[in-house]
């Protein structure tokens, strides 16, 4: 075992680990990763839900509870989630005190059939925030055109906000656009801008996988000397467009007033294709400032034989450029791959949701108690 994680937060990463469970927390491994891994923050999303809760372990006394008050599998799903979310922040409580904010967070997402929807998705957010009530959460918001100006008016009221399935430089620069626009409408309205908090989570991994298969369709050798490196370009500039927005005149008015950074958090840690390093969205994507949320596999890896060697990301800015570049001049569109992986995001969320109503509403006739 090397000490790679601890390095890895010495270096200016945050470590988040990208899973819940009720198990996890009734069972003492999360206060145990936080302990001896060096986590200081967790991620959910509908996928991470449908698995824990479809799996049933710590969960069959409160599903027996709202089948008996024939609650509706909606409400019973945002019961369960939310209730997991609230204990996770208390055990991560003491991280949050120590950082004075900035980690110690644990993330739920709003329904991801919201995701075109506005009114809805700004609804969604403060009902969560009220539900969970700890000040460690983070409502995730993805990142689509609707949701940009639902991530303004959340953090205009001063709730913080994980924004989420961000693929494209360009929707990143919006991202962090409606986050400085969401913290002026909260400093006109005179809260207290040091107490919200956001990450943008840009994700890595699946940019490769479609990519990838792209230059393997072109075929050539140059094709093919190009894979696996496209998402590590892409994540790079967008640190590099991360520090351009946090040195303008604008940010220094807000970190006047107390603001907190938007960190980028890299998202979709872990490798999907067995020919690269299982470390390699980790120890190439080092940087100050940044969150790394990895599944626990991905992790276990980092811990194990992960070499974090420093900073990985500035100076690389031109190489990255020229990656990108060389990728377009095979044709391969990086805007078509973008808005392809964006509307992917969002279904493959709805789709684990809408798996998630059936699992559980499946568990709610079951032990719905008989009439007598």
């Amino acid at each position: 075992m090397t000490d790679a994680l601890k390095r890895l937060s010495d270096e200016g990463v945050a470590i988040w680990l990208d899973d819940l469970s009720r198990k996890r927390i009734t069972s003492g491994n999360l206060a145990e990763l936080i302990d001896q891994q060096h986590i200081v923050g967790v991620t959910t999303n509908p996928a991470i839900f449908q698995k824990a809760i479809s799996g049933g372990e710590g969960y069959e006394q409160q599903l027996a509870d709202l089948a008996a008050r024939k609650v509706t599998v909606e409400e019973a799903i945002r019961m369960i989630t939310t209730a997991d979310v609230r204990d996770a922040a208390d055990i991560l409580r003491p991280v949050y005190d120590a950082t004075e904010g900035q980690d110690g967070r644990v993330s739920i997402e709003v329904d991801p059939r919201l995701a075109h929807n506005t009114p809805a998705t700004i609804a969604e957010a403060k009902q969560l925030a009220w539900l969970v009530d700890r000040p460690n959460t983070l409502i995730k918001i993805p990142a689509t055109k609707a949701g940009l100006p639902a991530i303004t008016e959340v953090i205009g009221k001063g709730i913080s906000v994980n924004v989420t399935l961000i693929f494209s430089l360009e929707r990143y620069r919006e991202v962090m656009d409606a986050y400085l626009a969401g913290l002026e409408k909260a400093k006109a309205a005179g809260l207290d801008l040091s107490k919200i908090h956001s990450v943008a989570s840009f994700f890595v991994s699946r940019v490769d996988s479609e990519i990838d298969k792209r230059l393997d369709s072109v075929g050539t050798d140059e094709a093919k000397a190009l894979k696996g490196k496209a998402a590590l370009a892409n994540a790079r500039l967008a640190y590099e467009a991360y520090e351009e927005v946090f040195s303008t005149e604008r940010w220094a008015a807000l970190d006047k007033a107390h603001a907190n950074k938007q960190r980028p958090l890299w998202a979709s840690t872990g490798v999907k294709d067995p020919a690269y390093k299982d470390t390699l969205y980790v120890v190439d994507l080092v940087a100050p400032g940044t969150v790394n949320t990895m599944p626990e596999a991905t992790l276990d890896a980092t811990a194990d034989h992960g070499e974090v060697t420093g900073d990985t990301i500035r100076g690389t800015y031109d190489q990255a450029r020229a990656e990108l570049d060389a990728v377009a001049k095979l044709g391969i569109s990086y805007d078509d791959v973008v808005r392809l992986l964006e509307e992917e995001g969002v279904e493959k969320f709805a789709v684990s949701w809408n798996d998630l109503l059936k699992s559980t509403g499946a568990e709610l006739d079951r032990l719905a108690p008989t009439e007598a």
